[in-house]
């Protein structure tokens, strides 16, 4: 029966969540019964198993490792706090189910939660519904507010921009699109075709493959043939391991044509065999190698719990931040109640992993550094360029004249 739960358009990104996953549509008393006795209930909602899992599940491990740092410091308001893990399953409407029971049946003071934005978008009608909160850490297309979504990864002008001026600096203005079929490559590339026509760039090709998708051979050669000068690579999953060895296996290098990934950090190397994309760019906001003490201190912590051979990244990196800033800001509160963790929240500054991080109290996004990196033989990923400060938060790309259209 869980198909009732969402429609999805892929092509248009469009999302329904009705009604029936959860009778009809009520306001809860979010976080009411979080936090009874000595604990504090939080969800942590993200894919354990299929096509996402390879990206996910790791995100699951640093939000835990946050809470075992955040209890053995004392808690929130004098509480522990208890997780309750779900697996999405890499499927939307799930994520809509699950949202839903850690809500209603769990009575979970926040969820932290979420990677594709189909799954964030099966889950924001849950949330906006019973008026909870969820902390989305992952970098998306941007275009989208919630006044009960904490977005802790990028929004497109702190990576998908800085990703694309990278490109121009280097003198590679032809480009071929690739992505998996869902509404963030689709949107990612409306966004990066309005860029190309106000900054001399030409896209040269456009291709989609599903969720899953394994077999690449056809669209590589489609690749090759067009001769561009910068593949922008918007697949996420497991697909980006066959994209990757089958690109190589026609070819294609690094140095003869660069793929920048928007989701492929260092948990993804791992998995796509670093032989297979070694020297290509990725855009983020997070390294393992990002130098500052509180990267060094969550890199110990992070290999001493789960293994020395264990990397980090940067969605990781923002599940891991959005523990703390939202445990900082239910402090402030003086309560988990939703509401006054909202009002409490902006301006709330933290030094993380990746430098400063600062909650835009408007948008409920973060300013954030932009980052280029390249990957290394070592499987790590080496900065080559960052915007030097934190820049701020502009989902709707408002600052952006040649966007005007996009967000209509």
């Amino acid at each position: 029966m869980r198909n009732v739960f969402l429609r999805t358009t892929a092509a248009a990104g469009l999302v329904l969540v009705l009604a029936a996953c959860g009778g009809e549509p009520t306001e809860s008393a979010a976080g009411g019964g979080a936090a009874s006795g000595d604990t504090i209930k939080v969800g942590l909602l993200h894919s354990l198993s299929g096509t996402m899992a390879i990206s996910e599940v790791t995100v699951r491990d640093a939000e835990l490792l946050a809470i075992e740092e955040i209890n053995a410091a004392g808690g929130v308001l004098g509480k522990k706090l208890e997780p309750v893990v779900e697996d999405g399953a890499s499927d939307w409407p799930t994520f809509a189910e699950k949202a839903n029971k850690l809500i209603s049946q769990d009575k979970v003071a926040t969820v932290f939660g979420g990677w594709t934005s189909a799954s964030r978008k099966a889950m924001l009608p849950v949330f906006e519904r019973h008026k909870a909160l969820l902390w989305y850490p992952v970098q998306y297309e941007g275009l989208e507010s919630s006044p009960y979504i904490f977005y802790t990864g990028a929004t497109t002008n702190q990576q998908i921009i800085p990703g694309l001026d990278y490109l121009k600096e280097q003198g590679k203005t032809k480009i071929f699109l690739v992505g998996s079929d869902y509404v963030f490559p689709r949107t990612a590339n409306k966004i990066i075709k309005a860029y190309a026509a106000a900054n001399g760039m030409t896209v040269l090709g456009e291709e989609y493959t599903p969720l899953g998708h394994t077999e690449y051979s056809t669209l590589t050669n489609k690749v090759v043939q067009a001769k561009p000068d910068a593949v922008f690579n918007t697949l996420n999953g497991d697909s980006n391991v066959a994209f990757f060895k089958q690109l190589k296996s026609a070819g294609v290098t690094a140095e003869s044509m660069p793929v920048l990934s928007v989701s492929v950090a260092e948990e993804e190397v791992t998995g796509i065999g670093v032989d297979n994309i070694v020297g290509h760019p990725v855009a983020w906001n997070y390294y393992q190698t990002t130098e500052n003490a509180a990267n060094s201190k969550f890199v110990a912590a992070f290999k001493a719990k789960y293994g020395a051979a264990k990397v980090t990244s940067d969605p990781m990196e923002a599940g891991y931040n959005a523990v703390y800033l939202w445990a900082e800001a239910a402090k402030k509160a003086g309560t988990v109640e939703v509401e006054a963790v909202k009002k409490a929240s902006g301006g709330i500054a933290l030094e993380r992993p990746e430098g400063l991080v600062t909650i835009d109290g408007e948008t409920q996004h973060m300013y954030k550094t932009a980052r280029i990196g390249i990957i290394q033989p070592d499987g790590l990923i080496k900065e080559v360029w960052n915007s030097g400060e934190p820049i701020k938060p502009d989902p709707y790309l408002k600052s952006y004249p040649w966007a005007g259209s996009l967000a209509s």
